[in-house]
């Protein structure tokens, strides 16, 4: 049996928490940890002596999380913390976003790769802009399930009506949204109600705790099976004497899957040949599916370096130069503007591109286009239009969130300063 079967992909989730700044992720998660017995006691101690020097009369786990001194000593989150915790169903990685508008950008960081987004909000003040702006960030990047958490249940006294009221008013907001799979559940992540277990506090809620939701959530089906996408990483040539024909192609797989025996096309040459193997460093395996890292071997040599695309004859994402998308700017210093060059990075290609024009700036709090816009500030977010100096290998954003998405850089400093989704590549 292939060693693949053992550890299947859906064995991780991947979450991102968001919300409004107090709403509770922090402790939150925190409490998930605690609860999962994922923390080691020394770092227990630590939590309850910064907690009895602030003078909390309990043990404040969202210190667990809040790991910056200065996130500590103001009481909230200001970057991405991952963490890293594990069920004996699943494992999780966990991205705690900021909930500061500020930080637009962290939150866009921390759900590009998410399976899952979980907003909190808090019971006493119900909906509030930051969590429609969150729900749509999530909706925008694609994420294809939500779950609301209705946080500070015990401070509501438990009050049924205060659920419905915020739930109905989020499922209607939502279905304007691209949210294929909502979840709206009641929770006091400060008590644990409906964290691990179900609360008794709460009997006229009959849906299941958030772990287990996290755990049983189905994602496997999330993968795009259907279009085959491997980016070319690394070629493999011969090392030693002992194996003298042996020439492979490393990467990891973007979607679709693989196995020995199937016609693929090489991009941008477009030259075709057969997958003779697919090499893992545990041993050869009978398949390959997303997000495994694999070396391929193909039957007939051809010119293929890092940057190349491995795909079906009849089944190729675009070879584009000409790009539409979607940009989130992250850059402090300098906005984008139209004329701007800069170098992209779009799986394993890199390409420099201009900025052709700025169709418009989207308000992500009202949805309003700004069409008369000439620039995009930091963490804001508009339609563009790129010419790349080499054509990128491409598909639509909603179609593949891997070969759909890219980094912007500057050249003169190195540093990201753009995430791009493509709309539309010719």
């Amino acid at each position: 049996m292939s060693a693949v079967l053992e550890a299947p992909a859906m064995d991780l989730l991947r979450f991102a928490t968001a919300g409004s700044v107090d709403d509770g992720k922090s402790t939150l998660i925190g409490r998930l940890l605690y609860d999962t017995k994922t923390i080691f006691e020394d770092q227990l101690a630590a939590v309850e002596q910064v907690s009895k020097q602030r003078g909390d009369e309990y043990t404040n786990l969202a210190l667990l999380t809040d790991g910056l001194r200065a996130e500590r000593e103001q009481g909230i989150t200001i970057d991405v913390a991952y963490r890293y915790f594990a069920t004996p169903r699943r494992k999780f990685i966990i991205a705690d976003t900021p909930g500061h508008i500020q930080y637009t950008r962290n939150m866009v960081t921390g759900a590009s790769t998410a399976d899952l987004a979980l907003i909190l909000v808090d019971a006493r003040k119900g909906l509030v802009e930051q969590s429609r702006r969150h729900a749509f960030l999530c909706s925008l990047l694609r994420v294809p399930h939500l779950v609301l958490c209705v946080n500070k249940m015990d401070l509501v006294d438990y009050d049924r009506e205060v659920f419905d009221r915020i739930a109905q008013e989020f499922t209607t907001f939502a279905a304007k949204l691209d949210a294929p799979d909502l979840t709206v559940i009641p929770i006091s992540a400060l008590q644990g109600d409906n964290i691990v277990t179900r609360s008794p506090k709460m009997p006229w809620y009959d849906g299941p705790s958030l772990l287990h939701h996290l755990e049983h959530v189905h994602i496997a089906s999330d993968r795009n099976l259907v279009d085959v996408r491997f980016p070319v990483q690394y070629v493999i040539r011969p090392q030693s004497s002992d194996f003298p024909d042996y020439r492979g192609y490393a990467g990891q797989v973007a979607s679709g899957v693989l196995k020995p025996g199937d016609e693929v096309m090489v991009l941008p040459s477009g030259f075709t040949s057969r997958i003779t193997a697919i090499d893992t460093p545990t041993g050869p395996v009978d398949e390959a599916f997303p997000p495994m890292s694999v070396t391929l071997r193909l039957a007939d040599e051809i010119d293929i370096a890092r940057g190349d695309l491995i795909c079906r004859p009849n089944n190729a994402p675009a070879v584009a130069q000409d790009i539409e998308a979607l940009i989130c700017w992250m850059d402090e210093t300098r906005p984008m503007r139209v004329g701007g060059k800069y170098a992209i990075k779009h799986t394993t290609r890199n390409a420099r591109a201009i900025v052709r024009s700025l169709n418009y700036r989207l308000d992500i709090n009202t949805l309003h286009r700004d069409e008369a816009a000439s620039e995009l500030g930091l963490n804001e977010i508009g339609r563009v239009k790129l010419r790349t100096t080499v054509p990128l290998l491409a598909d639509q954003y909603r179609r593949n969130r891997t070969t759909g998405g890219f980094v912007v850089i500057d050249e003169q400093t190195n540093r990201t300063v753009g995430a791009g989704m493509i709309i539309e590549a010719s």
